[in-house]
């Protein structure tokens, strides 16, 4: 009787045992295969590429490479003579062209207070001609003063952003051209994490849900939630032509990797001591359920200083 007793037990044991691996085995599966988190993630910012509006030499130079500029701070300035000379021609043929418009004016008045015998119908329509054509002149002067105006003021650029002055080698006396790019603005109300997802884990990822972000290589944990979900990603098995049908790769593999799909994740805190770089590397975890109430409650995020596969 006691050795079945002890057979039994050790019995109950291995079940326990097994019933445990087996619970284990589960778990790892479902976390690994369909819990919503992902290595495969990437800080991200907007980049705005500082261009000027108008051509000339470089006067002064405000900032310097990495520099932490707010909306509104003055980057450069470019050389203000040639378009402050532009501005004076320019009043000056504004004031030409009025005292023109006025004298038409009078010629048109007197015109018609004459009588017929005085002066024909033709005379009036010619002065009538001649008063529209000076208001014609003059408005398009005022244009022209306030284009002169406008490159006048936009000699000098300034950061359309809160953020950090990079990609910078702009000295005093280099030519810039309008239109083209001359440094790169990053700005860092923009910061986000875009994590890409396999379409398997895509139903357990919920807007609103909240996430928790580490980046690779430092300490301390970024709190975010889901923003939104990419509406398409590219189909890599199909070419379309325009105008013809579409041409459909036929080979087919019996083992099918799943989709990537980018997840826009919003940053709600960052804590101390974590620096923000755009193309950083980010493991992200989200949450099965959405936050309740106020996505931003607690530390609010601040601009900083400064996305592997599962």
């Amino acid at each position: 009787m006691k050795y079945v007793f002890k057979a039994l037990g050790r019995l109950l044991l291995t079940l326990v045992v097994v019933a445990a691996a087996a619970y284990g085995g589960w778990r790892l599966w479902d976390i690994y295969m369909r819990q919503p988190w992902t290595r495969d993630a990437h800080v991200r910012v907007d980049v705005v590429a500082v261009t000027p509006d108008v051509s000339g030499l470089v006067y002064d130079v405000a900032v310097a490479d990495n520099t932490t500029v707010k909306k509104g701070d003055l980057l450069f300035q470019i050389d203000r003579d040639r378009f402050a000379i532009a501005f004076d021609r320019a009043d000056a043929a504004v004031a030409s062209s009025k005292a023109t418009l006025e004298q038409a004016k009078r010629n048109l008045q007197r015109f018609e207070r004459l009588t017929g015998v005085a002066v024909s119908e033709q005379q009036r329509e010619e002065a009538r001609t001649t008063e529209a054509k000076a208001e014609a002149d003059y408005q398009a002067a005022v244009a022209q003063r306030e284009v002169a105006a406008l490159d006048l003021k936009r000699s000098e650029v300034h950061a359309s952003v809160n953020g950090i002055v990079t990609n910078f080698s702009l000295l005093p006396g280099d030519y810039v051209m309008a239109g083209r790019p001359v440094m790169a603005l990053v700005d860092t109300d923009t910061f986000r994490v875009e994590g890409y997802f396999e379409e398997t884990k895509l139903p357990r990822v919920q807007l609103g849900a909240p996430v928790a972000i580490t980046l690779m290589g430092q300490a301390g944990t970024i709190h975010g939630h889901v923003e939104s979900i990419a509406a398409g990603v590219k189909d890599r098995e199909r070419t379309d032509t325009y105008g013809s049908l579409a041409n459909i790769n036929p080979s087919f593999a019996w083992v099918r990797l799943a989709q990537r799909v980018p997840v826009r994740i919003a940053l709600d805190s960052v804590p101390d001591g974590v620096h923000l770089v755009a193309g950083l590397t980010a493991t992200v975890v989200v949450s099965s359920e959405p936050l309740s109430g106020d996505l931003r409650n607690g530390t609010s995020f601040a601009s900083p200083v400064g996305p592997g596969k599962d």
